[in-house]
């Protein structure tokens, strides 16, 4: 197969994050089809490539996922370098396994490049570590939109003792609250509802499964966002101002470590 497409992650915002399989991708591109999230810094890799926004942003009108099949094919089979350029990750609710699918069954050739996903930035940015031995032994990243409206499994997931990562779920905090409680969540369960996560202008609202609906309005919280829901939620919050008491869980943390050696 000589037709070529790249799906690229672009990662959460931060151009810094951009992986450098990523960048040399962008450096050969003839043709690049840019989604509504990406940072326009990361075009500075592509200084010669035709820009083809194709962005999909709920509640806004979206660039038709029949359209942007038809342009990576035509593009590809008249020889061109074809970037099809995403926010985050392709294959964490980027709909690259559905497009590589698609171009392959086209007789293109795909290669998937990875970014770092925003609910996995996010967190970071904020000191959240989305697994924690002993206190979060998994991570578990779901989307509240599905494109058939149908519902998720509340109860499994509010039983199943991972951090929850819900991304597209803003306009959907109540029901997500209400569904989590349903399924025998607790209560006061640590929230952090983290928006435009590892830009400069990333904000973030701490808060619990009981109160986050109401401190979001408060907040203003807009999209794009991510919830991360789970004791690690709170667990920056335990150092915030307090650097004598990180330094000495350090310290506890080190002398165990040569006790049990």
């Amino acid at each position: 197969m000589s037709a070529k497409v790249w799906l690229v992650g672009a990662g959460p915002g931060d151009p810094e994050l951009l992986t450098l399989k990523a960048v040399r991708a962008l450096s050969e591109a003839d043709v690049v089809l840019i989604d509504d999230l990406v940072n326009d810094a990361v075009l500075e890799h592509c200084p010669g490539a035709r820009i083809i926004p194709v962005g999909k942003r709920g509640g806004c009108r979206s660039t038709p996922q029949a359209f942007i099949h038809r342009l990576m094919l035509r593009y590809a089979r008249h020889g061109k370098c074809v970037v099809r350029l995403k926010g985050g990750d392709p294959c964490i609710f980027g709909r690259g396994g559905e497009e590589a699918q698609w171009l392959r069954e086209h007789g293109v050739e795909v290669e998937l490049v990875n970014g770092i996903t925003a609910g996995l930035a996010g967190a970071t940015q904020c000191d959240i570590p989305l697994t924690l031995r002993g206190v979060a032994r998994g991570v578990t990243l779901v989307t509240a939109h599905t494109q058939d409206g149908s519902s998720l499994n509340w109860q499994a997931l509010a039983q199943g003792g991972t951090t929850l990562v819900i991304y597209m779920g803003v306009a959907k905090l109540s029901e997500i609250r209400e569904q989590l409680l349903a399924g025998g969540m607790a209560a006061d369960m640590p929230v952090a509802m983290i928006e435009n996560a590892s830009l400069a202008h990333q904000r973030e609202c701490r808060s619990n499964l009981t109160a986050m609906e109401q401190d979001a309005s408060a907040f203003e919280l807009k999209s794009p966002a991510i919830l991360v829901i789970g004791a690690v939620a709170a667990r920056s919050a335990l150092y915030c101002g307090n650097e004598s008491a990180r330094e000495a869980d350090l310290s506890v943390d080190i002398n165990a470590g040569y006790q049990r050696a």
